[in-house]
């Protein structure tokens, strides 16, 4: 995971002064549109929502933005769309067992859209099962180090069910059950410690450790995907050694 982990960490770096942003954008917005349309337009209430304005938020996405798609899903402003989930299971070079979340209107468009960016990029599609027995649904909290030790944050969580806390450079990652996700949220709150996002994520149970080359390709694939309107997140089992990620890095 701690690859995987990294490689997000990077890319959330990144995203903030990419030219991608306003896809970036779409996608954070989206994510809050849904959230509000099955939860209602309550953060204190609806625990998804809250956690989709506070992402949106922490990646710069005006407010006035964030409150007119929590009125679209809603049905308190005009112009919402008939978003459903879509899973998708393939596989991407050197074996890595590849999970793609779509969140579209088009189904048939979604599902062009990652047939072409796998076969593309050196991936394959997978039967439904094929894949997604590799990986367990978890609750992820990314953490800025800030000061904090780990020991602090772990002081934290640990009550609230927090499993684990990983270190990935400038920050922390905090895992639980996904049914724990709302507790350790509350309870790093409560702590007084700030987070950039917390997410009901799938964490690879095995990784496939990968080389430079082995690592641009993956990446390379995750981008074409994540370049679809419709994919929302890409899970992969990867690992990548801090070594193989400075190279690609520069």
């Amino acid at each position: 995971m701690s690859g995987h982990s990294k490689w997000a960490t990077t890319k959330h770096k990144k995203a903030v002064i990419d030219a991608k942003r306003g896809k970036l954008f779409a996608k954070l917005i989206k994510n809050i549109e849904v959230a509000s349309r099955t939860g209602g337009a309550d953060p204190d209430g609806n625990p998804t929502l809250f956690d989709a304005i506070q992402k949106a938020k922490k990646s710069s996405v005006p407010n006035k933005n964030i409150d007119s798609a929590v009125k679209r899903g809603a049905g308190l402003e005009a112009g919402g769309a008939d978003y459903e989930t879509i899973m998708y299971e393939g596989y991407g070079p050197n074996g890595v067992a590849v999970l793609i979340e779509c969140l579209t209107d088009n189904r048939n468009r979604a599902a062009s859209d990652v047939r072409v960016a796998m076969t593309r990029n050196g991936g394959s599609m997978a039967d439904p099962g094929s894949v997604s027995y590799l990986f367990n649904r978890k609750g992820v909290v990314i953490v800025p180090k800030g000061g904090l030790s780990e020991d602090d944050v772990l002081g934290a969580v640990l009550d609230a069910g927090a499993e684990e806390v990983n270190d990935l450079g400038d920050t922390f990652e905090v895992l639980s059950e996904a049914t724990d996700l709302v507790a350790v949220r509350t309870a790093l709150q409560e702590a007084g410690i700030d987070y950039d996002s917390a997410d009901a994520n799938f964490v690879p149970t095995m990784q496939v450790e990968l080389d430079e080359e082995g690592a641009r390709k993956i990446f390379k694939l995750i981008d074409a995907l994540e370049d679809s309107d419709d994919v929302q997140n890409v899970f992969a089992n990867f690992d990548v050694s801090d070594d193989v990620m400075e190279k690609v890095d520069a």
